[in-house]
């Protein structure tokens, strides 16, 4: 099913007031506050209260003392996109846009979101922890090293050979080292066309966006050319080989189906020369940023901002009314 645009009209409800977040203590940080403040403005202009606070890590009392009706988290990272985040708005009860916290750490974990993708059958690249210990390289090269609990490519090592990889490795370990917890993943380097399907999702109905090809000046889809670089070319339906663009799309909404991500999500695929599309991983808090993808794809399918964060907020009050009725009739 493809997204349309959101309509307007006398039948339309009303927008709530609503609490964007932004900022949070992830790496991600910076990318959160630009986001946030083109959800706000869009919002506001959709006709909504809007308002704006940015946050670290919040008690459970700190976040039930902001305003608003429904919460739009725009956070980036582990603690705002992962599931820390989204258990204390669950606690707190107020109904909030995204998906709920089982789902936001499946899709955090980007070896989890592997072990998904295999089970249904979607194919992935192999990939296997990186042991700080132990220096030997188990699979052949040119392999991709990346921490499996980030976005926005922070923290990815390209490595052609085995300088890089010495590189690379240590990096990574004194990375670990010096944040217990962190964990980096390798995998084979497959050259080739960056692909991504943006998702909208209400009441289990999954809709399609336009599919959208990333292609850096660089060749590297790193943090820079995300953000930082205007020289990234991005082709709205590119032209697929015969059958890729049905498949990616069916693949975008089993995978949303089967992790229970709501509201919105991004899926990411990697087409290689023999026209096998990879599935690379799962965002569920794409970027709002000038540069981000989702609106890109939404707008053209003719839902500019303002449209695309009004469905999503109204996406939210349908789902806490759904919860509300199941649990009265219980």
């Amino acid at each position: 099913m493809s997204a349309r645009a959101e309509t307007s009209g006398s039948s339309v409800s009303p927008l709530p007031a609503v609490l964007v977040l932004a900022g949070g203590p992830d790496e991600e940080r910076a990318v959160s506050l630009e986001s946030a403040a083109g959800v706000a403005a869009a919002l506001r202009e959709a006709g909504a209260v809007v308002h704006e606070v940015t946050i670290d890590r919040p008690t459970l009392d700190e976040l039930a003392a902001m305003p608003g009706e429904v919460v739009f988290p725009v956070l980036h990272g582990v603690f705002g996109e992962g599931g820390p985040l989204q258990d204390l708005l669950v606690e707190q009860g107020r109904p909030f846009v995204g998906s709920g916290p089982t789902a936001a750490r499946l899709a955090m974990d980007k070896l989890a979101t592997k072990l998904v993708s295999a089970s249904l059958g979607i194919p992935t690249l192999p990939a296997c922890v990186l042991s700080a210990q132990d220096a030997v390289l188990s699979m052949e090269l040119p392999v991709v090293v990346k921490p499996v609990h980030e976005g926005s490519s922070v923290g990815l090592h390209l490595c052609e050979d085995a300088a890089a990889w010495a590189r690379a490795h240590g990096a990574a370990s004194r990375d670990i080292k010096a944040r217990p917890g962190r964990v980096y993943m390798v995998e084979p380097m497959v050259r080739g066309r960056e692909l991504t399907v943006g998702v909208l999702e209400c009441g289990g109905d999954v809709s399609v966006l336009p599919i959208v090809e990333i292609a850096a000046a660089g060749g590297v889809y790193d943090y820079a050319a995300k953000y930082d670089r205007d020289d990234t070319r991005y082709v709205v339906e590119p032209e697929l080989p015969g059958g890729i663009a049905a498949r990616c799309r069916d693949a975008a909404v089993t995978l949303v189906r089967a992790m229970g991500i709501r509201h919105l999500g991004r899926v990411d695929f990697l087409l290689d020369g023999e026209g096998a599309a990879w599935l690379l991983e799962v965002n569920t808090m794409p970027g709002f940023t000038g540069h981000s993808l989702l609106p890109m794809a939404a707008r053209a399918a003719g839902m500019e901002m303002p449209g695309l964060c009004a469905r999503l907020v109204r996406a939210a009050m349908q789902n806490a009314e759904r919860a509300s009725a199941r649990c009265m009739d219980e």
